[in-house]
């Protein structure tokens, strides 16, 4: 089994005061994406950069301390890459690594912020995505597209609905974006395993949402339909504190 976990965490230099290397040790997934890095490889120690054997692979925004993509992997990659454009590579928002079986696109979706601020900037995301993953499944690959997406698609994935129709993450807009992703010919493969209510992967800070569960799932693993039946498990690691996300995951078998 190979175990691929995503967790955006709110910048890796606070993650890890939290404990962020204690959890890797006990965790020890196969391969693990990070979002919100918000850090140069050069802020970090030796044995943070290769922890327990681990080797990190970092695509960090351009702005210090914004943004930005890496990963913790066991093997390294055939190739490490981006998506190859300027407005979203100097965000650092989407790291590609290729494996001989799949290959890995780990995003961090950009904020819609209020009143839609940076919504066009992000539907363009959403589209050059689905354009970049559509051209690698047309190339005969198989991909897991994971991160924090920064949209609760249905009113299941998140505690209150009605009361955030108009806020950034919820727009309609952003839903009908991951819709036409996913009608693509993709798959959330937590929804594919589970269709409960009160499962999230965000929870605000500012209202002590986490220990009254009022949450969002913002933070998914996607794959092309093709490759599903390859995904065994996909879960959810609500109890893991050190953000306000959590991390989720994947099993491959």
């Amino acid at each position: 089994m190979i175990t691929i976990l995503s967790w955006n965490v709110n910048g890796i230099r606070a993650a890890l005061k939290n404990g962020f290397l204690s959890w890797l040790e006990e965790a020890r997934p196969d391969i693990l994406c990070i979002q919100e890095s918000r850090a140069l490889p050069g802020d970090l120690k030796p044995e943070e950069l290769r922890p327990f054997g681990y080797i990190s692979l970092w695509n960090p925004a351009v702005k210090k301390g914004y943004a930005g993509t890496a990963a913790f992997v066991r093997e390294k990659p055939v190739s490490v890459g981006t998506i190859g454009l300027k407005r979203f590579d100097d965000e650092g928002r989407l790291q590609v690594l290729e494996y001989p079986d799949f290959t890995i696109l780990n995003g961090y979706w950009p904020n819609s912020q209020a009143e839609r601020a940076r919504l066009d900037y992000k539907l363009d995301f959403c589209k050059s995505v689905t354009r970049f993953s559509n051209k690698l499944v047309k190339q005969g690959k198989n991909v897991i597209l994971c991160g924090d997406f920064n949209i609760a698609h249905k009113p299941i994935d998140l505690a209150r609905p009605e009361a955030n129709e108009n806020n950034a993450g919820y727009y309609i807009e952003e839903r009908r974006a991951m819709t036409r992703f996913l009608g693509h010919g993709y798959v959330d493969t937590f929804r594919h395993f589970c269709d409960e209510p009160g499962h999230y992967s965000w929870w605000s800070y500012r209202t002590r949402a986490r220990p009254r569960n009022i949450g969002w799932r913002l933070d998914y693993h996607c794959v092309n339909e093709d490759f599903l039946p390859c995904v065994k498990e996909a879960f959810i690691l609500d109890q893991v504190m050190g953000s306000d996300h959590c991390p989720v995951g994947i099993r491959l078998g």
